[in-house]
């Protein structure tokens, strides 16, 4: 009898997929001793005590039992508002808010209900790696358009008109950016939103770093506007501002319908969020904006030493307005990204992302995170000069 190949019992959408570019690496530096890594994208700081005590009341106090799909009202109205408090946007949390596991569920669940097969999905790049694999999961077609260093890695968004066609369904926007940290402007989302009214387009934006800015106003897309709430799905969590990445705790806001389409899926995957990841995700609401501030301050301080650190070794590097990521462009090293990154971490110990990692944008870039302390930074600046003395 015939065996059935790996390769066939897979489907295509599946076997299409390209392995996450970040893992390589991170695969290679488990190996390693005295690694200092830049390149894990999550806080080094542990979850605020306050939040930490909520959940581990919740598994003294019983609470280990479903939720409704939607999640905990009292979180959804938490989620509510304090998007109404920082961004003078409101959603009724009784419909137009679901509980997730992370950003990445929600990113599924997005995709999942409002794709239908072929529908296309404009994404600039560079972006973090989940978004085109999501799009393709779903049935999608992703349309990879640049976002350029002369525009300071934000979408220009003659860009985005020239990508439109009759299968364009969604614009995906994700500020602060994962990889290069920009943040973009006023002026550019008020273009986008020109367009997606133009076309009748949604837009589904990742606000995961929302918190996260320097000397830099966040625009919260679907506060520009009443009738851009209308037609965009927002998504956040708890992950980077609170330093909950382990809690896996998101959140979904939209419009009713596509919300109800998202919780229907949610409900036949995944059930519930996490019961006591949710009571922690209440009690960040309600505590944890102090932390928050402190965390911002200390990645202030890092970021500018990491920016200054690489431009000073002929690394060039834009400043980053958000996130925890400096973009530096490794070309003066005569490299290019995969042979940058691998080198650096075998000969000098320490852990970079290529850039085309994140897409076809990222070519000639490496991703370097600084969410780790401000001595480990200080070290692998000397590592590096070290590197970029023999290969410079």
């Amino acid at each position: 009898m015939q065996e059935i190949s790996e390769v066939q019992r897979l489907s295509k959408r599946v076997a299409g997929l390209k392995p996450s570019g970040i893992r390589k690496f991170f695969d290679i530096a488990a190996t390693m001793k005295d690694v200092i890594s830049l390149g894990i994208g999550e806080p080094d700081f542990t979850t605020p005590k306050p939040i930490l005590d909520a959940g581990i009341r919740s598994l003294q106090n019983g609470e280990t039992h479903y939720t409704s799909n939607h999640g905990r009202l009292e979180l959804r109205q938490g989620i509510a508002d304090n998007l109404k408090k920082l961004y003078n946007v409101s959603y009724d949390p009784t419909s137009e808010i679901v509980a997730t596991v992370g950003v990445s569920e929600a990113l599924y669940l997005t995709f999942t209900a409002i794709l239908e097969q072929g529908d296309e999905v404009i994404i600039p790049t560079p972006c973090f790696v989940s978004y085109q694999a999501e799009v393709i999961l779903a049935g999608g077609v992703p349309v990879e358009i640049p976002a350029r260093l002369e525009n300071n890695f934000t979408i220009d968004p003659d860009d985005i008109r020239k990508a439109i066609t009759p299968r364009t369904k969604v614009i995906f926007i994700g500020y602060p950016s994962n990889p290069t940290g920009a943040v973009a402007p006023r002026e550019v989302m008020l273009e986008i939103a020109k367009i997606a009214e133009q076309h009748d387009l949604i837009v589904v934006s990742d606000e995961i770093y929302d918190r996260l800015v320097y000397d830099f106003e966040h625009v919260c897309f679907p506060a520009l506007d009443e009738s851009l709430k209308r037609r965009t799905i927002l998504l956040g969590g708890f992950s980077k501002d609170y330093a909950m990445t382990g809690w896996r705790i998101g959140y979904a806001c939209g419009p009713a319908d596509i919300i109800s389409g998202m919780v229907r899926i949610h409900q036949y995957t995944i059930m519930s969020a996490p019961t006591t990841a949710q009571d922690a995700a209440i009690e960040a609401l309600k505590s944890g904006e102090p932390y928050v501030q402190e965390m911002v301050t200390e990645y202030d301080r890092r970021r500018r030493l990491l920016v200054a650190g690489l431009n000073r070794l002929g690394l060039s590097t834009f400043e980053p307005k958000g996130a925890f990521y400096a973009f530096p462009n490794i070309r003066a090293s005569g490299m290019n990204d995969e042979e940058f990154a691998e080198k650096l971490l075998r000969e000098e110990s320490v852990a970079v992302v290529p850039g085309n990692a994140f897409g076809p944008g990222g070519d000639g870039f490496v991703r370097a995170c600084y969410a780790t302390s401000y001595e480990k930074i200080e070290e692998a600046l000397r590592r590096m000069e070290r590197f970029m003395s023999r290969h410079g």
